[in-house]
């Protein structure tokens, strides 16, 4: 494999300084290079936020199945074979008419890997994490979400300890739509809650 271009012109600085420290790392020996970028194509394109599509459509067509996501999640997420490393400890948490949720990492990026993949730039941002414990409207504005005044908004802090998957609401139009259908409409950002699912005539 060729190695890295030191060319980080295209970077944000803090890609720049993750890129420089793997390649320091990689020099001194600590680090295969090439095993760092198996794994990131791993969470890219085997793991990403497909896992978690999965769950949300299941619990959207699985009454069962969604009860036991509701009282034990992690249970429910690891029966699909969605297991991490970390062993990380995964709370479901359901949007409705009467509230929307939202997830964030306000002391670093803590972020349900086996389920959502890579966490998005923008997760692991400061703006972001300051932000949307201040103002979670505001946050969500900025993503083209408008909630009614009436809907509450809930900010759920995530830890090393215990991550957080969002279960958006099912898209109106849907009725008598496969498992696998609906897990097109789900969106990595609806998971966050940043996003709604995409709806029906999206994928007409």
């Amino acid at each position: 494999m060729a190695p890295h271009s030191h060319d980080h012109s295209h970077l944000t600085e803090t890609e720049a300084r993750v890129r420089a420290l793997e390649s320091l790392l990689s020099e001194k020996g600590y680090i295969d290079s090439a095993a760092v970028d198996e794994i990131v194509q791993t969470y890219e394109t085997k793991i990403g936020p497909q896992n978690g599509a999965h769950v949300v459509a299941k619990s959207w067509v699985d009454a069962d199945f969604r009860k036991w996501l509701e009282e034990d999640s992690t249970a429910a997420i690891h029966s699909l074979g969605y297991t991490s490393r970390q062993g990380e400890h995964i709370d479901a948490v359901f949007n409705s008419d009467d509230t929307h949720h939202l997830v964030v990492c306000t002391l670093c990026s803590c972020y349900p890997w086996s389920v959502l993949g890579l966490p998005p730039t923008w997760y692991k941002s400061p703006p972001f994490r300051s932000r949307a414990v201040i103002d979670p409207r505001g946050v969500l504005n900025d993503f083209g979400i408008t909630l009614p005044e009436t809907t509450k908004v809930e900010v759920h802090d995530s830890t090393s300890e215990v991550r957080y998957l969002v279960i958006p609401q099912r898209p109106a139009g849907t009725e008598g739509w496969s498992e696998k259908q609906l897990a097109k409409l789900v969106t990595r950002n609806s998971m966050i809650g940043t996003g709604f699912a995409r709806t029906a005539e999206a994928l007409s």
